[in-house]
């Protein structure tokens, strides 16, 4: 049986086509070029190196814009966690003249939406929970450290049966979450994105 393909010469549509060493070398170069431009990729943000000479960084309570009750306090708290055991700046949870910068957040939007549905009741089996931030870091003198206007994360949860229990399930979520968006947050700006 012989294999022709469409637009091949002969040579390359012949199950035991040889492809020459120069042809190898182009297409791994070419395979090669393609992955390092799919995996570089960064957030939305504006940074500016951190200047050594901040030592303390004040977070005060996020802003809530949204009815999502105490969500603020949890984005709060996780970024306070992960800054604390990430770095050895000292954190002050509230904005203080003597911080050397000030890491400001506003939720900006929750969002819930199912994603999957009981085909036996027709209800909501997985829920979508979507968040949207703004955080900005500040010196003393006003200068961005760091700055993201447009934070987007997601988070999905399964949706008890029993309907008692709906609520209780979107709170280990909301954490979830929480810890995602302070780790991705403590890294953008320990790394300089």
């Amino acid at each position: 049986m012989r294999l022709m393909a469409r637009g091949l010469p002969p040579a390359m549509s012949h199950p035991r086509a040889v492809i020459s060493p120069v042809s190898a070398g182009f297409i791994a170069a070419i395979s090669i070029s393609l992955l390092a431009v799919a995996c570089g990729y960064h957030t939305a943000g504006h940074t500016a190196a951190i200047p050594q000479d901040v030592h303390t960084i004040a977070i005060p309570a996020f802003v809530n814009q949204t009815h999502t009750y105490k969500i603020e306090q949890m984005l709060t708290a996780a970024v306070v966690r992960e800054m604390v055991t990430r770095t050895n700046y000292h954190v002050l949870d509230q904005a203080r003249d003597d911080a050397d910068a000030t890491l400001r957040g506003i939720v900006l939007s929750t969002y819930t939406t199912p994603l999957t549905y009981d085909s036996v009741t027709g209800r909501a089996a997985s829920v979508l929970v979507v968040i949207s931030m703004s955080v900005s870091l500040q010196d003393k003198q006003g200068k961005v450290l760091y700055q993201n206007p447009a934070y987007l994360f997601r988070e999905q949860y399964e949706v008890s049966r029993d309907p008692n229990a709906f609520f209780q399930e979107d709170t280990p979520a909301l954490q979830r979450l929480s810890r995602d968006f302070a780790q991705t947050l403590v890294s953008n700006i320990l790394e300089g994105f």
